[in-house]
């Protein structure tokens, strides 16, 4: 189904396949929080936040690996019956260095953040990389300059994160400064990966791109515990079952459906651009967290965030006015 999805999101003229994507794929990356912070969670003899990030992350990639490579056999064996060129080994190799940046360095940095800040800090952090891609954009890509426009757009969505942090109930936690500038790095570095992946996406198409950068972004996170764990990784892995059940969830619903979805969009209409249907991010986590987390959300909490929402959504809109979408 998701490869049939990119296959129409290629051949189709309109934008509305990138678009429904960046839409479901934002929800089921949103969901990825509510997963983590439920994995920190006291039970099965494992006490507040003891699981170490690099064994869930395992267990994420781990699952995922598998199902990625079958995906590639698969999307290889396409390209030769229709006789298509593979793609050249330089675009493999930067697709893989790309993979380690967006998916196992940003992962491990956005999920050490969550065991120090709220689901819905986390989420409203993240939710302000097209800031970051603004500014890398004009800095190293060219990008069209629109003005003062989008600077007082991004100005007022961390004007609404600057009152949260200030006085909103959702800015708790162990310690907020570190968890919180461990997700804007976070942030920053997936910005980078979305700039540089939009020209490889349309040479090499969403599946094979996907599933090469995912591939390799496991293949460094398995290493990392492998070597964390001196290679002895079987007490590590003697997680109580909910553990695994999370993570299951984590790699399919939170990974490897979104990551394809995310991907078709980026390659449809931009990096820009997929970002106009991430203001349903921070609202999917927020419920969700008061839901299932049972996280606090005052007014405060609720003016910031909407405040944040529209200043991406202001600045998106701005961005969207120009050559992004060519």
């Amino acid at each position: 189904m998701i490869l049939a999805y990119a296959d129409a999101s290629r051949r189709t003229n309109g934008a509305g396949w990138g678009y429904l994507c960046a839409g479901v794929g934002t929800a089921l990356f949103s969901m990825k929080a509510i997963f983590i912070k439920l994995a920190y969670l006291p039970g099965g003899g494992l006490e507040a936040n003891e699981l170490e990030v690099v064994t869930l992350l395992a267990l994420r990639m781990g699952i995922a690996l598998p199902l990625y490579l079958c995906i590639g056999l698969w999307t290889v064996s396409q390209y030769r019956k229709a006789g298509k060129p593979l793609p050249s080994g330089k675009d493999i190799l930067v697709t893989a260095a790309l993979g380690l940046l967006g998916y196992y360095i940003c992962s491990f940095l956005d999920f050490s953040g969550l065991k120090y800040v709220t689901a819905q800090l986390e989420r409203l952090l993240l939710f302000t990389y097209p800031a970051f891609v603004f500014f890398l954009g004009r800095a190293f890509f060219k990008a069209p300059a629109t003005g003062g426009k989008s600077i007082a757009a991004i100005a007022l969505s961390y004007v609404g994160l600057a009152m949260i942090f200030a006085g909103g109930d959702i800015a708790i936690g162990t310690n907020v400064p570190l968890g919180s500038a461990l997700v804007l790095m976070a942030a920053f570095l997936f910005a980078f990966f979305q700039l540089f992946a939009k020209d490889l996406i349309g040479r090499m198409g969403t599946s094979l791109f996907t599933v090469v950068a995912m591939s390799s972004a496991s293949i460094g996170v398995l290493v990392h515990f492998a070597i964390a764990e001196g290679g002895d990784v079987g007490p590590a892995l003697a997680v109580p079952s909910r553990i695994y059940m999370l993570g299951g969830l984590i790699a399919i619903f939170s990974t490897l459906i979104p990551s394809f979805l995310m991907n078709i969009a980026l390659g449809r209409v931009g990096a820009q651009a997929t970002s106009v249907l991430g203001m349903l991010g921070p609202v999917v986590t927020i419920i969700m967290a008061v839901m299932i987390l049972g996280e606090p959300f005052g007014l405060v909490d609720a003016f910031g965030t909407a405040l944040t929402i529209l200043g991406i959504a202001m600045f998106t809109k701005i961005g969207m006015g120009g050559n992004e979408k060519s």
